[in-house]
């Protein structure tokens, strides 16, 4: 008889964990394992804000999958677009463009989450986002690009507008974000002889009322602070009413002169959710505390696209937030779960123990809360960027970090733009593509090998 297939979709925290697992716990011949991704690595998104700063290099976080597989694992490269859990077959567009059929007797469902947006008006034609590992290195470019146009223009407004630079969303990304690239900015004006370094401002604006309010209030108004004495303007209830190429309007009335709009105002998840004939909860995979999908024989979620209930919580409609700690836990009990399934093995529910929160400011900045103890300044630092260390997956990349850090901190930056998108401006259009997706009538069609026309 043929070995039962077990494709999982995603190579994010919660697809890669769930496959390592497979790969050491399932016997030779059990199972055969394919993993659905448009790269051929992990992707550390908690560090993409120093990325974005020049203080690690993109490779550095990028951790290749054929290093960390053991080579059980087939990787197609290409993304899922669409699902028929009935005939058990999931449609991937390849990198080529080229859409096939992967049929299936498992299916773990990771694909994870996308920037969350809002019908505001020329927001997805000029705002830049900070979700991919393209998305950070083109914002670094950008910001440098802003230095260095506005040191060589001759005109007092259009040095003003590229000296501003706007950063929405106050949770993880966002903060760190700002934080990151004002230092980045603050460090280059020293080289730039002809511009004031008081010109230079950073903006970092959300609607909700606190700052980061997952850290608790005495931790969150300290980074607020931090920020605050470093210059960074911080604007609380407020977001933008409009977008464009060289002005932000914000909802609290005010326009300001800026070419430089980072969007980070939350995530949704992933557009192949909705291709799904499954119910959802917030937008997300309503998923049981075994992390089966209800009413799908085979097909387990997870991580950003999975409303995994919380039930370290007291509160009964209490879902895990989609933080990459819980993705990496979900992934290896969901691996145990469909191995059980396998073996005809009673299921786990998820349920986890919070290891606390961690903010790297930049530098000696930093804010955390390890197992529910408020650490602030170098303590923070140190077990911020040592929780991110043991998190990274292989020894090549746990030294490219460390060499990145200890170089860093020893040489500074180089200020160094690379050239991407040096042309034209990349926005959070061109980076993630929500049109791709298949409606569930071509996903039908395509499944029981119709024809139709590409997007």
């Amino acid at each position: 008889m043929a070995r039962p297939k077990i494709l999982v979709v995603g190579a994010g925290f919660a697809g890669v964990g769930c496959v390592r697992r497979m790969e050491r716990r399932l016997d030779a011949g059990e199972a055969d394992i394919a993993l659905v991704t448009p790269t051929s690595y992990q992707l550390y998104l908690p560090l993409l804000p120093q990325v974005a700063s020049g203080v690690l290099t993109p490779q550095s976080i990028a951790v290749s999958l054929r290093r960390s597989q053991k080579h059980r694992t087939r990787i197609i490269p290409g993304g899922a677009i669409g699902v028929d859990t009935k005939a058990k077959v999931c449609v991937v567009r390849k990198i080529t463009g080229e859409i096939v059929n992967e049929p299936y007797d498992y299916l773990v469902l990771s694909p994870g989450s996308i920037t969350r947006t809002f019908d505001i008006p020329g927001l997805v034609d000029h705002a830049r986002g900070m979700k991919t590992l393209a998305e950070a290195a083109y914002v670094r470019d950008h910001v440098i690009a802003q230095l260095d146009l506005a040191d060589a223009s001759q005109d007092p407004a259009e040095r003003a507008s590229r000296l501003q630079f706007v950063v929405v969303g106050g949770g993880y990304a966002g903060t760190e974000t700002a934080a990151c690239l004002q230092r980045l900015t603050t460090n280059a004006v020293k080289r730039y002889p002809h511009l004031d370094p008081s010109e230079i401002k950073w903006h970092l604006i959300d609607i909700a009322p606190k700052l980061m309010p997952e850290l608790g209030d005495k931790l969150g108004l300290s980074a607020l602070k931090i920020l605050r004495d470093r210059g960074i303007d911080i604007s609380l209830g407020v977001s933008v009413a409009k977008a464009g190429a060289e002005e932000v309007t914000f909802t609290d009335g005010r326009v300001l002169p800026c070419r430089t709009l980072i969007w980070t105002a939350g995530v949704v998840a992933s557009p192949l959710v909705g291709t799904l004939d499954a119910e959802t909860v917030r937008g997300r995979l309503a998923v049981t505390a075994q992390m089966t999908v209800p009413g799908h024989d085979g097909v387990f979620a997870l991580g950003d696209a999975a409303a995994v209930p919380d039930l370290a919580k007291d509160d009964e409609g209490a879902i895990c937030p989609p933080t990459a700690q819980h993705a990496m836990r979900q992934g290896r009990r969901v691996a145990d779960n469909v191995i059980a399934t396998l073996r005809e093995q009673p299921l786990q529910p998820y349920i986890h123990k919070d290891l606390g929160l961690v903010v790297d400011l930049g530098g000696a900045d930093a804010v955390s809360k390890p197992m529910g103890v408020e650490l602030r300044g170098l303590p923070a630092q140190a077990v911020a960027r040592g929780y991110h260390w043991s998190a990274l997956r292989t020894n090549v990349a746990k030294t490219r970090v460390l060499t990145n850090w200890l170089l860093n901190a020893a040489a500074g930056d180089d200020f160094v733009r690379t050239g991407f998108q040096a042309r034209r401006p990349a926005t959070l259009r061109d980076f993630e593509y929500t049109d791709a997706y298949l409606t569930p009538e071509q996903i039908r069609e395509h499944a029981q090998g119709g024809q139709f026309l590409k997007k």
